[in-house]
């Protein structure tokens, strides 16, 4: 129903299980450094861009963690997973956040050299 006391139910459209993101290519092969300073920027700047602060937090942790953990850290915050993979996602009262995948997963076309 969306109450704030409701609890979410087996049908429930908004509790999808979360999975990995499906195989990725960055448009040039890239270092992990390089891959590390990206997802450190977009954490950095995220926020800046609408949203909760706490959903930003909550949405880090989950990108960081097993996917168990994280399914555990999105419903936990009340997240709204628009797409399993989590890049699109909302919180209660509508606003969007959007996750590259570049900060969920590791791309195909990633180097060794620094």
């Amino acid at each position: 129903m969306g109450c704030v006391g409701s609890s979410r139910t087996k049908g429930d459209e908004s509790v999808r299980k979360i999975r990995k993101p499906k195989p990725w290519r960055h448009t040039e092969p890239i270092t992990r450094a390089q891959l590390l300073k990206m997802r450190e920027e977009f954490w950095d700047t995220a926020p800046h861009y609408g949203g909760k602060k706490e959903i930003w937090d909550a949405l880090r942790a989950a990108a960081e963690a097993e996917i168990g953990l994280a399914q555990t850290i999105v419903n936990s915050a009340g997240i709204i997973v628009q797409t399993t993979d989590l890049t699109v996602c909302y919180d209660e009262r509508g606003a969007k956040y959007d996750l590259p995948l570049y900060v969920l997963s590791e791309p195909t076309n990633l180097t060794g050299e620094n």
